[in-house]
């Protein structure tokens, strides 16, 4: 009789013990199940303003249980990988060409596009430069291979990168000129070498002057930001929060996040937290322009101890 009472026992034991492997096993499974607020994802992100973008990550994964992997690239590798499947989530400032939108539909996946702010592309020059005022005409006819007082040559942070494609939008060229224009690979290398070469303009996402790594700190102290003048227009204006608002900053650009994934991932929650109201408050504070400007809550105080002294 013991002996069946400790086999019922043993057999108890083993019942529990496998219902409990089972519970850990889904539990597991349901926890790295992704969700608009919950999981692993990786999300393509233009390098010219990638600063901003890590922030946001950042923010996001201290509030919810997600685990975002952020990849810069310039815009034409990123639009290789997106359309790749590498990641259904790409941060660009642009949207969607009529051939990409049309390979998204033969999926049968609508993509979701959603404006989170403004960036600019700024230039910069040597210390050394004495003039800080610059003609966008001027740019546009220098990459045309007209001969520009001041300028000896541009510089450029990667022959792919959206800088390079609106300028060249700009221009009327296809590929940047093989004479007296540079490219180099990061926005980083570009803020170097102006730092060290007088006459040069360089072109950067704003995004890495307002947050810049420690390489471009180090090299701010040797560079001025130029204000540019629009074509047709008298006045010149830097790359300001004010001015990007105000819509006089010639070289602004809108940011979009744009979702592929065709279901309730964390590319949906992502978007609308960076368009929502701490979203939009990250990237007031870095300088750049939100989509719309977070509300302010003023509390009004009484010091009733005084109120009743003074009656």
């Amino acid at each position: 009789m013991r002996k069946r009472i400790v086999n019922l026992g043993y057999f108890v034991i083993v019942i529990l013990l496998v219902g409990f492997a089972v519970a850990c096993k889904q539990s597991t499974k349901d926890d790295m199940k992704e969700t608009i607020l919950k999981g692993k994802t990786t999300i393509l992100v233009d390098e010219t303003f990638q600063p901003l973008i890590e922030d946001q990550a950042t923010i996001f994964e201290s509030n919810y249980k997600a685990k975002i992997t952020i990849e810069g690239k310039s815009e034409n590798e990123l639009m290789q990988a997106f359309l790749k499947d590498t990641s259904r989530i790409v941060v660009l400032s642009r949207l969607l060409s009529a051939n990409e939108k049309k390979y998204f539909e033969q999926l049968k996946i609508k993509p979701k596009v959603t404006p989170i702010g403004k960036d600019a592309i700024a230039l910069i020059a040597n210390k050394g430069n004495n003039d800080t005022l610059i003609a966008l005409e001027d740019i546009v006819s220098f990459m045309q291979g007209k001969e520009i007082k001041g300028i000896k040559g541009l510089v450029f942070d990667n022959p792919n990168s959206s800088t390079v494609r609106i300028m060249n939008e700009l221009a009327g060229l296809t590929a940047l000129p093989a004479k007296n224009v540079y490219s180099v690979k990061t926005n980083e290398e570009v803020v170097k070498f102006i730092a060290e070469n007088e006459g040069m303009i360089g072109f950067v996402g704003l995004n890495y002057l307002y947050q810049p790594s420690e390489v471009v700190a180090s090299k701010l102290k040797n560079i001025n930001v130029l204000s540019v003048k629009d074509k047709g227009k008298s006045q010149y204006y830097a790359p300001s929060q004010n001015n990007l608002a105000e819509g006089t900053y010639p070289l602004a650009r809108d940011l979009y996040i744009i979702n592929c994934q065709g279901y309730s991932g964390l590319g949906m929650g992502f978007a609308s937290f960076v368009a929502g109201d701490i979203g939009q408050r990250i990237i007031l504070k870095s300088g750049l322009l939100p989509i719309r400007t977070p509300g302010r809550k003023v509390n009004f105080i009484t010091n009733n101890k005084k109120e009743k002294e003074n009656e």
